[in-house]
């Protein structure tokens, strides 16, 4: 099955040689796409291992990978769009938990997927390493969520 131009028109950053990366955050460069398997349940994961913030009281740099696991619903996030949205996180000041739970929301608004976990593997500053997690499941996946949410503890 091959997409149709007007389902790749609203793709507008695939493609593009050169991008300027965005210097602050910008949740308005997600760009998504239809899923064509809405009958399936099946899983995608992202796995960006430079991710990177700031501290919004010192200013210092925060270091994690980012995991994000989702079952989708009507539409799919554009891997691009979602590289630099990542990335508008460089010069962004909030704590790990927020820029995880931020991260989940936007996409969450973005697909409306079935099922999403963002989890933030950061690296020690200060001899503390912190891994946040968040998770939302729909009707179907409720139980699910709340039991990865409680699983991820043992991380």
């Amino acid at each position: 099955m091959t997409r149709t131009k007007n389902e790749l028109q609203s793709l507008e950053l695939l493609g593009q040689g050169h991008h300027d990366y965005p210097s602050t955050y910008s949740p308005d460069i997600l760009e998504a796409f239809p899923n064509k398997h809405p009958g399936n349940d099946y899983m995608v994961t992202f796995n960006c291992p430079e991710f990177t913030s700031l501290c919004p009281k010192t200013n210092q740099p925060d270091f994690a990978t980012i995991i994000i696991n989702y079952i989708p619903g009507p539409r799919l996030v554009e891997s691009k769009s979602l590289k630099l949205y990542l990335f508008s996180f460089r010069n962004h000041g909030d704590f790990h938990e927020d820029c995880v739970n931020t991260i989940m929301k936007d996409l969450q608004s973005l697909m409306k997927p079935r099922y999403i976990e963002v989890k933030g593997i950061f690296t020690p500053r200060g001899g503390i390493a912190i891994y946040p997690f968040a998770n939302y499941g729909d009707d179907k996946y409720k139980e699910m969520a709340k039991k990865r949410l409680f699983d991820s503890l043992g991380n």
